[in-house]
């Protein structure tokens, strides 16, 4: 049986959990997992092969353990730190920003005084951000979470199952139509949705599954009042909790994914679909929906459809109706038999 090391110490929980979701079925990998105190109270799980750490000091509980492979979830700090366990042990890193993996020197340097400057400094001067991409370099496999972004070298990690799919009945009035994620304009366009209410017909509810603040706030309260009466929405003013999400989700017909066509990360462009992968297309394997995204994303799953601005209402009402097998390709132990095989090429 072959030994993983699995290090999170800043930000993606969720994909953490997932992984350990996954690999607890394993017979060919014993896992251990470093985190830090935040993810570890994050993800509130008490198991003998979890560890909390810090960075100062992960490296040091690395030593003499003879992992065949140590997987970095998330380098977005802590570069230098990072660098020296790429020199020492076999390790993957996820790439979630695919043009900030490949950033130079003086892309990294301009971007430090562009927005944050304060928190971008302390990453320059005590977290070594200049190292960044030696991390990427000296890695030995560099994951991606969307298999359209497997180019150059990367490599997709099968991660998202159905955990929650069930085979849909036909959508009673009104439809049940979800927008899931923090409610902000700088990942998703909110105002088209809303205007695009305006013109629908048919009984409709949206719930809008992300906390909402600000002008995103105050712009859904106005629409509350200016909708048509077949249009209901729902919004949160508070942080959405595990609980709340998990029932919204599976009560679903249709998920809509309103996504910008292009973000920043650390100042630098990625583009959803082609350097960035969504959270979306990971909500709907785990829940089983059929999911409308922007028809310019570059998703070629089969539960994700192209949205026709002109004919939004249609799309969302038919593929409510329709049913996408997900087990087929995303249950469990299908998902496993496909990791398992990404770390045996990786792990040696």
């Amino acid at each position: 049986m072959k030994k993983i090391a699995y290090i999170e110490l800043d930000t993606h929980a969720e994909i953490a959990s997932l992984f350990m979701s996954v690999m607890k079925e394993s017979r060919s990998f014993e896992t251990d997992y470093y985190f830090s105190e935040r993810i570890f109270h994050l993800l509130g799980k008490h198991q003998h092969n979890i560890h909390i750490t810090e960075p100062g000091s992960v490296a040091d509980q690395l030593k003499g353990k003879n992992y065949d492979l140590v997987i970095i979830g998330t380098v977005h700090r802590y570069f230098s730190i990072f660098e020296n366990i790429c020199e020492k042990y076999p390790t993957a890193v996820f790439v979630h920003n695919v043009n900030f993996s490949q950033a130079s020197v003086f892309q990294l340097i301009k971007s430090v005084f562009q927005k944050d400057v304060i928190y971008r400094t302390k990453l320059l001067v005590k977290e070594d951000l200049l190292s960044a991409p030696e991390v990427y370099r000296k890695a030995r496999a560099r994951f991606v979470l969307d298999r359209n972004m497997a180019q150059q070298g990367r490599k997709y990690f099968p991660l998202y199952f159905s955990e929650f799919y069930k085979q849909t009945s036909v959508p009673a009035e009104p439809l049940n139509v979800v927008i899931p994620g923090s409610v902000s304009q700088r990942r998703r366009d909110y105002l088209h949705i809303l205007e695009l209410l305006k013109s629908f017909s048919a009984k409709i509810k949206v719930v809008f599954l992300g906390k909402a603040s600000g002008k995103e706030l105050r712009w859904l309260q106005r629409a509350q009042k200016e909708l048509p009466d077949n249009i209901c929405i729902e919004y949160f003013r508070e942080k959405v909790s595990a609980e709340i999400f998990r029932e919204k989700m599976q009560a679903a017909d249709v998920l809509w994914c309103p996504l910008q066509k292009e973000t920043t990360f650390f100042g630098i462009r990625e583009v959803y679909g082609d350097t960035k992968m969504s959270g979306n297309i990971g909500d709907a394997i785990r829940y089983g929906k059929i999911a409308v995204f922007p028809e310019n994303d570059k998703s070629d799953f089969p539960f994700v459809i192209p949205e026709n601005p002109d004919h939004v209402q249609e799309q969302l009402i038919k593929h409510a109706s329709l049913s996408y097998d997900f087990e087929k390709e995303f249950s469990q132990m299908q998902v496993l038999k496909q990791l398992e095989e990404v770390l045996n090429e990786v792990a040696g």
